[in-house]
């Protein structure tokens, strides 16, 4: 706040006193302070993007500057290398499904400080049975710390009843693997100067645009994306990509930056993932700019929580949708009442928004532009919707994520 030159930040919402001045909000009629958003085919200096080649070459790195300056800061040009271990393997069974499960570990060379160790988690499960390489799924896991205040916060989430995402993907003849996105950045600010951040900073602070943790564990998990190009049973051009919560924010911006994932399941990511930031329901903002969140974001992030406001942002997270094209991405969240903080009509309206670019590259964006009725599958096209009347879960959505994602990953057992 120093650097930025700012005395104080404005307050986010209060989820816990509804007579708070700062009180949440989930009235429609006041979500829509700054109804225009950024057109994502209008370049800076004026102009439509009316052709691809425009839009790679002049609209999506305007794009992309604007993100990396603004919202979630640069990855530095030298960042140390990986060398993965295989630490093991075992073969069991998942329901009734024989896999093979390899732990993994992923070394930072910290040749450059010794004393900041970053080793990358990961495990790959993929059938026994396989004759070939098979696509998959990769999940940006919960650590434990993470695990147990999301459910202290949202507990009305329940789990889907019957097989678990990982035995339906199974069942699709695909693999999954698990990479823990706290093992390459520590969830905290303090952990700053630690990690991947901390390792390429020599245990310094960092500057205003330098990367967050979201970006670092977008940075990690494209590190498994690099493992799975050397392993054979993984077919590499067909590695999908899931997150919920805060990782749902990390996995949408892996996605958008790496454009080697195949598709994304972008789970009740909210505010700093695809919620559009100049919306006025449940996360605002001010509070992923507060004291408890903003480690995820650049430091000039938190100039729009001071004396600017989102409306002052070169860009909103359609656009972040609309880097990941022409690729598939399927967004979801659950019911108001358990996931309204993640507001789910703002990620929809985001994925509207990001419809244009689909189009302009031939791909199809959702069929409407009219928020649907709640657990109605909009899957026909390239972006893909889905809330469900559950809380703050992924899990009543897999079967549907699974069955747009199969357009794209179909494999035979």
């Amino acid at each position: 706040m120093e650097m930025l030159g700012i005395k104080a930040l404005r307050p986010g919402a209060d989820p816990n006193d509804p007579q708070s001045p700062n009180a949440v909000n989930y009235d429609e009629a006041k979500a829509n302070p700054y109804p225009r958003l950024p057109d994502p085919l209008l370049l800076k200096r004026g102009g439509k993007v009316t052709t691809a080649k425009a839009w790679w070459t002049k609209r999506r790195p305007q794009i992309i500057d604007a993100f990396d300056r603004e919202i979630y800061g640069r990855v530095p040009k030298r960042v140390p290398a990986v060398q993965w271990d295989l630490l093991g393997t075992t073969r069991e069974l998942n329901g009734t499904v024989p896999i093979l499960t390899k732990k993994l570990v992923g070394h930072v060379d910290n040749s450059a400080d010794p004393l900041i160790t970053v080793d990358i988690q990961l495990t790959l499960s993929t059938p026994a049975d396989a004759t070939g390489p098979v696509p998959v799924i990769i999940d940006l896991g919960l650590s434990p710390e993470v695990a147990a205040a999301l459910a202290k916060r949202f507990p009305g989430a329940r789990p889907a009843p019957g097989p678990t995402w990982q035995q339906q993907v199974l069942a699709r003849g695909w693999g999954y693997a698990e990479y823990i996105p706290t093992s390459v950045q520590p969830d905290s600010g303090a952990g700053l100067t630690q990690g991947i951040i901390g390792l390429v900073n020599l245990g310094q602070s960092r500057s205003l645009d330098d990367w967050g943790a979201l970006r670092a564990w977008a940075w990690g998990a494209s590190r498994v994306l690099d493992y799975f190009d050397t392993d054979k049973s993984v077919d590499a051009t067909r590695v999908g990509i899931e997150g919920h919560s805060r990782y749902g924010k990390a996995a949408l911006v892996a996605m958008a930056y790496d454009r080697r994932f195949a598709v994304g399941y972008i789970s009740s990511s909210g505010m700093g993932g695809a919620n559009l930031y100049r919306r006025h329901w449940g996360e605002l903002l001010e509070n992923v700019a507060a004291a408890n969140e903003y480690h995820w974001m650049a430091g000039d992030f938190l100039k729009y929580a001071g004396p600017l406001t989102a409306n002052d942002l070169p860009v909103d997270s359609h656009e972040l949708i609309a880097l990941c094209a022409p690729r598939p991405v399927f967004i979801s969240a659950g019911a108001t009442q358990g996931d309204g903080w993640v507001d789910a009509k703002g990620m929809f309206l985001a994925a509207v928004g990001a419809g244009p670019v689909y189009e302009l590259l031939g791909k199809q964006g959702l069929p409407t532009a009219d928020f649907p009725p709640i657990e109605t599958a909009l899957i026909s096209g390239d972006l893909g919707f889905r809330q469900h009347a559950g809380g703050h879960t992924p899990g009543p959505n897999w079967p549907t994520f699974l069955t747009f994602a199969s357009r794209y990953l179909a494999a035979s057992r």
